[in-house]
């Protein structure tokens, strides 16, 4: 497909904000760190407004940091690494668990936040679905700046285009001189509306909202689009190239099921409890 170099954006920004000898301070890990931030303060609010303990938010931003991390990585290993997996287990596990820490899976994420979730909800004795409502708040916004960081390391790029704002990716002159669908910004805005949706529709109805419709609606929309952006994205590894669809695509499909399962659910029970048992009492 001919390309027109008239209009496009040159982007090359230094992944790197600044270092001090072998240790550096990079554009993705601080976005990643602000994501949890102001989603530990939405979460705060949240509490406050529908009178829960403020002193559970410390250890639910635990819970999910480590859920996410962890479920993130061990997905990406999973999902992509796999060929090396069969070859040679030993180095594929040694690779997963020793820095450097690089790949990310946001499928494994979404595993690893749904685990997190149903323990910390299990030993507070929430309704999973209460708590998943609120926290798909901080998820979305999450997505916004993990999107963002993927810009700034001009990864997962997209395939090329003579749109205007097609991104000239400098920083991988693999990719060649060609604009490119900016697919990272793509997501990241996203993700920003669904979280100006969730907010809007949480802050309106709060506990009249059937728990696990937030939840519903933000799998289907997020994978939903996830599945439509692949078409736009180069393939990440190698072996997605003699693939129908690529393994974002492939793992998509389920997440969206399940998605439309938690939407029937939540409209055909329209439960409102917070807590699991009848006491209505947290637990400590």
């Amino acid at each position: 497909m001919p390309v027109s170099m008239l209009n496009f954006i040159l982007w090359n920004p230094n992944p790197e904000i600044f270092h001090i000898g072998s240790f550096s301070v990079r554009w993705y890990g601080l976005l990643f760190a602000m994501g949890f931030i102001i989603g530990q303060r939405i979460m705060l609010y949240v509490f406050r407004k529908e009178g829960l303990p403020e002193s559970w938010i410390d250890p639910l931003t635990l819970y999910m940091a480590l859920a996410t991390v962890i479920g993130a990585r061990v997905g990406h290993y999973l999902f992509y690494e796999t060929p090396q997996l069969l070859r040679d287990p030993f180095h594929w596990f040694a690779d997963m668990i020793l820095p450097p820490y690089a790949g990310l899976a946001s499928h494994g994420g979404t595993i690893g936040i749904i685990v997190g979730l149903w323990l910390f909800a299990r030993k507070k004795n929430l309704r999973f679905f209460w708590l998943a409502d609120r926290v798909v708040l901080t998820v979305a916004l999450g997505g916004f700046f993990i999107r963002m960081g993927n810009l700034m390391n001009s990864e997962i790029v997209g395939k090329p285009t003579d749109l205007p704002w097609g991104f000239v990716f400098q920083q991988d002159p693999s990719l060649g001189p060609l604009p490119r669908h900016p697919a990272q910004l793509y997501e990241a805005l996203s993700c920003l509306l669904l979280f100006a949706g969730l907010f809007w529709a949480w802050n309106r109805y709060k506990s009249r909202l059937p728990q696990g419709l937030l939840t519903g609606i933000t799998v289907v929309y997020i994978f939903t689009l996830r599945f439509l952006y692949e078409f736009l994205k180069e393939n990440q590894v190698a072996f997605e190239d003699g693939l129908a669809l690529n393994m974002g695509q492939w793992l998509s499909i389920p997440a969206v099921l399940f998605g439309l399962g938690g939407i029937w659910w939540a409209l055909s029970r329209h439960e409102t409890r917070i807590f699991s048992t009848e006491s209505g009492k947290p637990s400590a």
